[in-house]
């Protein structure tokens, strides 16, 4: 156990004084009327009433001054949670936010609702891996560092809207460099990116193979993803006369370039085209070799000043009832 606020325990040394002198100066008041000169009177012992209804009040309200000191103090039970050695790979998603993920694919969920679905449930069987977070359009911007807080990156995928990056196109390449960048600094000895998109690359400054060669030099597995059904579908648009009109897209899906990617990095490609394939998409990843990592442990802290505050609460209570009917003292 520990103190929040240690130095608030100084307040106990007034608390003390004041007792000294209540108790000190107990003999020493003067009487409102005088004893009777009857030496057997006065030489008779005070009752058990008498005595509690002399100290008691007094008592009681110094042990409630001393807990209200120690509740402030703010009283702590410490727990240690984690640490040690567990296994573990680091991660980073790649996920495609291009205006064209607002397709109704996977109805009524549209392709990026399902992808940031599947991603969800992939993360929540973690348990000691390193996972980060990137999604692209024309360009790539991190959306979440690599961390173990996965807390942290459920919130940042719940936050992806198609058109995030506020740039047209899909830029494959930018998105797997963006990706390394950040997984190169892990420490784990499997590295993998998962590379989620419904299209081809049509955009960004370096090609889909030149970032894929690179990954491969790094050891950087990349897992492709197709998110998108086969044949049309429909992007809802803002009708101008109100509401929504659908749209209607085509198959734009760069199979091969996806399968390419794959193969030069030792990874694998997969088209998501129900959800049932998202869900046995990331039961195969899942499978990966899994390497040593260290765990940062962490304590965690339980308040405990209730309890003294509830009885000091209980203390005043009870010598404020006491002094005025079992301890009642007459003049």
């Amino acid at each position: 156990m520990t103190l929040a606020h240690p130095w608030l325990l100084l307040f106990l040394v007034p608390v003390a004084l004041a007792a000294w002198w209540v108790f000190s100066g107990e003999d020493n008041r003067q009487a409102s009327a005088a004893l009777p000169a009857d030496e057997t009177f006065w030489r008779t012992p005070p009752s058990a009433r008498a005595l509690a209804a002399r100290w008691g009040p007094d008592v009681l309200r110094v042990l409630c001054l001393g807990l209200i000191v120690v509740a402030l103090a703010r009283p702590q039970a410490l727990k240690a949670v984690g640490g040690g050695m567990g296994q573990g790979i680091d991660i980073m998603l790649a996920v495609d936010t291009s205006l064209s993920m607002s397709a109704i694919d996977f109805n009524p969920q549209n392709r990026l609702e399902a992808a940031i679905e599947a991603a969800m449930h992939f993360i929540q069987g973690r348990t000691s891996d390193q996972i980060g977070l990137v999604n692209f359009g024309g360009a790539p911007q991190l959306s979440c560092p690599m961390t173990t807080d996965y807390g942290a990156i459920e919130h940042s995928l719940e936050a992806l809207t198609p058109g995030d990056t506020g740039t047209n196109g899909t830029a494959i390449g930018d998105a797997i460099i963006s990706g390394l960048n950040h997984l190169k600094e892990g420490t784990a000895k499997s590295k993998i990116l998962i590379l989620l998109t419904d299209g081809r690359s049509n955009t960004g400054l370096i090609d889909p193979m030149t970032a894929a060669a690179l990954a491969a030099q790094y050891g950087v597995k990349i897992y492709t993803i197709g998110c998108a059904k086969i044949g049309q579908s429909y992007v809802p648009m803002n009708n101008p006369f109100g509401g929504k009109t659908m749209v209607p897209i085509g198959d734009d899906l760069d199979e091969p370039v996806l399968k390419k990617i794959a193969d030069e990095t030792g990874g694998l490609y997969f088209r998501a085209s129900s959800k049932t394939k998202f869900a046995k998409i990331y039961d195969t990843i899942d499978k990966l070799e899994k390497s040593e990592i260290k765990q940062v442990g962490s304590v965690e802290k339980t308040d405990l000043y209730r309890a003294p505050a509830t009885a000091a609460a209980a203390l005043f209570l009870a010598a404020v009832g006491l002094a005025n009917t079992l301890w009642l003292r007459w003049p």
